[in-house]
């Protein structure tokens, strides 16, 4: 695999769904990534890089963007009300709001830093109990709730249970979100974007497909 071979999937999944091109935004996964595989990848012209974790983030990516201005970054793991701040200010996008209190803390940093990202809700399509995301039923709610703190809301998210049929979890995202008029839509991977897409997903998450396999640290 590599970027090429992933965006030219990417590319002939929107034509199959009739989508339009450049319609879905693919979010290179740079997670535990040598600096040297993601440089190469910014080398290569790709602008879009999703990390799980703020510290590291923090640790790779105000480098980077010395030398490459135009990066968008997207916060694709759980966050923690201590590290809210840090977030705000890091990211362009964040893919896990899921609790009251985070997007509380969201929203008063976003007066005090007059700023805020992109936000999506995760929702735990699968109702895993060990798994981060609001439930499906009260997804409505908590979109509501976080409007009404003026946050911008983009779209959901969600990570199907692995055992599960990804396009069923897909679907029941898309619904939840077309109720609530939202028109973002996080969801796939390196295993299933393809069906994603044709589901309506916004943007993808793809990470050893295009890097290779992660290095353990």
């Amino acid at each position: 695999m590599g970027l090429n071979d992933i965006t030219t999937r990417l590319a002939k999944a929107e034509a199959d769904a009739g989508r339009a091109a450049g319609s879905v935004t693919l979010i290179a996964v740079s997670k535990v990534q040598p600096d040297e595989r993601v440089r190469n990848v910014l080398e290569q012209g790709h602008r879009c890089f999703g990390e799980n974790k703020v510290q590291e983030a923090a640790g790779k990516w105000p480098g980077f963007r010395e030398d490459f201005a135009d990066v968008e970054l997207h916060l694709l793991g759980p966050l923690q009300t201590n590290k809210a701040r840090q977030a705000v200010t890091l990211f362009d996008a964040i893919h896990s709001v899921d609790r009251p209190k985070l997007a509380r803390t969201l929203a008063r940093l976003a007066q005090e830093e007059g700023r805020c990202p992109d936000l999506f809700i995760q929702i735990n399509t699968g109702e895993e109990e060990q798994k981060a995301g609001v439930m499906p039923a009260e997804a409505d709610a908590f979109v509501r709730e976080c409007q009404d703190l003026d946050l911008p809301v983009r779209g959901l998210m969600c990570i199907p249970p692995i055992d599960e049929e990804p396009s069923l979890h897909f679907a029941l995202l898309a619904k939840i979100a077309d109720r609530n008029g939202l028109d973002g839509l996080s969801m796939g991977m390196s295993a299933d974007f393809e069906r994603a897409v044709a589901l309506g997903a916004t943007h993808v998450r793809v990470g050893s497909a295009i890097f290779g396999e992660r290095v353990p640290g």
